[in-house]
């Protein structure tokens, strides 16, 4: 008896599994960043013109858990792979993200990351790449003085800022639009 309520659980829990799975979107791989930003495949129903051009910032506040990838970093990797799968060319997309508060320690080097946490720094490998697509990342000189990050210690894609104020101060006036995401 006991038996035949583990195989009749088991065929119900295998039947709610394949129904939830069913609903899910089907994620795949970017084309500009296969190793991060997974994208979801929609049936996108507001079409992009064909001369479409983004230019975006993003706040990047929340900090990763030691040794993981930064999700907000990885989210703005979904941004620039989902317009380009979508038909938008590489360059016609411009990416600037201001790191600052609790994700100040997500800029720091391997060395200087190791010593705080005690962990590898996640982020290294997607900030490259990321800088290596034309993505402009600044962090915020009061946060990094304040968790004690200064330009040598910090990773040597990421531009030091006066602040987060005024690095987005002054990418709203040269026309990025900020990402509310």
């Amino acid at each position: 008896m006991l038996r035949a309520i583990l195989i009749f659980l088991t065929g119900v829990s295998c039947l709610i599994s394949a129904s939830v799975s069913a609903d899910e979107p089907a994620f795949k791989k970017g084309p500009v960043f296969p190793d991060y930003g997974k994208i979801a495949v929609v049936n996108n129903e507001y079409p992009l013109p064909d001369d479409f051009k983004l230019k975006v910032a993003f706040d990047i506040i929340p900090a990763a858990k030691p040794g993981e990838v930064n999700r907000a970093l990885d989210k703005a990797a979904r941004f620039i792979n989902m317009h380009v799968d979508a038909g938008v060319p590489l360059e016609n997309i411009t990416v600037a993200l201001v790191l600052h508060g609790n994700a100040t320690l997500d800029a720091a080097n391997a060395a200087t990351y190791r010593e705080k946490t005690g962990q590898e720094n996640g982020n290294i490998d997607l900030i490259k790449a990321l800088n290596a697509n034309g993505v402009h990342l600044y962090l915020c000189g009061q946060s990094a003085a304040s968790r004690g990050i200064t330009t040598d210690n910090k990773l040597p894609e990421i531009k030091m800022a006066l602040s987060a104020m005024t690095a987005h101060a002054q990418l709203q006036q040269d026309g990025y639009t900020l990402n509310p995401f």
